[in-house]
């Protein structure tokens, strides 16, 4: 059985038929495909071996471009000098300049403390991988390298985790065990919704959450596939004028073009509604990715339209390469604030 994360958007538009009941599911052999058991994790084994893997390169390959990618919000006073013809008059001390009957100016020292907050969409969908990975876990080893990294450099990072709802918001902390834990609540097993709830991911909830969780400014990653009900960009838009933001979106190769299969049993990953649907088709095929199409460009016009970056994330990518696009992407959006606008960067 093929577990699809958007059989209604896409099957659904194209002349396929949903049923009204969940049907079993039967295999070859006629006997009911009974759920696989969840498989237990050791966030400290998985930990290890990114330290090892993907940690240990990017320390080689960033070499010190770490200062480039966080900086701070704030900035602390740090001396006061004679004005000279360069400098700004904006940083005048006119009280200090009164005193001594000779101008000075303030010099400040940028605060490079960072809190970052991940906002994790954990629903349905992203149990979903055509291959050897999920993108649940390759969200996992994504956000516990970019945790890791944060928090060893002194900074604070938090989460809050979103299936049926919001689950659960983890403070902003430091530490190993801090990252540990984080690991951990992301890989427990998801809290299946009621059969036949209709029940689907909405981040409008997500991100009202969020503003309410982070009074402070922060960094925001926002960890998702994006298949949600229509309308949270406008919350994303919110989050984004109080913050700064970064979409992460996760995706499958096998959500944009749907090879040949044959006869299959498409499944519904959050309602858990079935629909038996011939690949063989290759009229069908065509529509798949044609909708497909049609939505991978109105997401990205939903994410322009928030005004956040996006840096696109595939089950087939290597976390590595992600984190050097990443690296990429922060080093043009501070090109482009260092400039005369704004724009969204897409690092794909």
């Amino acid at each position: 059985m093929f577990k699809s994360p958007r059989i209604r958007d896409l099957l659904g538009r194209i002349g396929g038929r949903l049923p009204r009941k969940r049907r079993a599911v039967t295999n070859q052999a006629g006997a009911l495909d009974a759920p696989a058991a969840p498989r237990r994790v050791d966030p400290e084994r998985i930990l290890r071996r990114l330290e090892w893997t993907v940690i240990r390169r990017l320390d080689g390959l960033l070499q010190g471009d770490y200062r480039t990618l966080f900086r701070g919000f704030g900035i602390d006073l740090a001396d006061l000098r004679e004005y000279q013809t360069h400098d700004d008059v904006r940083y005048i001390d006119w009280n200090v300049t009164a005193r001594l009957q000779v101008p000075h100016v303030r010099e400040f020292q940028e605060d490079r403390e960072v809190a970052a907050w991940f906002l994790l969409d954990l629903s349905g969908s992203v149990d979903f991988g055509s291959a050897d990975v999920e993108k649940r876990m390759l969200s996992s080893e994504f956000v516990t390298v970019l945790a890791y990294l944060l928090t060893r450099h002194g900074n604070r990072v938090g989460a809050l985790l979103y299936s049926n709802g919001t689950d659960a918001v983890i403070p902003a902390r430091c530490g190993r065990r801090h990252v540990l834990h984080l690991l951990d609540r992301m890989l427990r097993p998801r809290k299946p919704a009621a059969p036949q709830s209709g029940k689907q991911t909405d981040l409008s909830e997500l991100f009202k959450k969020a503003q309410q969780v982070m009074k402070r400014r922060s960094v925001v990653f926002v960890v998702s596939d994006f298949i949600s009900t229509p309308g949270w960009e406008r919350g994303l838009g919110l989050l984004a004028r109080q913050h700064e933001v970064i979409a992460v979106r996760l995706y499958d190769p096998m959500e944009q073009a749907l090879p040949e299969l044959g006869l299959i049993v498409m499944q519904d990953a959050e309602t858990g509604e079935q629909l038996f649907v011939d690949t063989h088709d290759g009229g069908f095929r065509q529509r798949f990715a044609t909708i497909a199409a049609e939505g991978e460009q109105g997401l990205r016009a939903a994410l322009s339209k928030a005004g956040v970056d996006c840096l696109e994330l595939a089950t087939d990518d290597s976390v590595t390469e992600a984190l050097l696009r990443f690296t990429r992407l922060r080093k043009r959006r501070s090109q482009l604030a260092a400039g005369s606008g704004t724009a969204t960067v897409h690092a794909g």
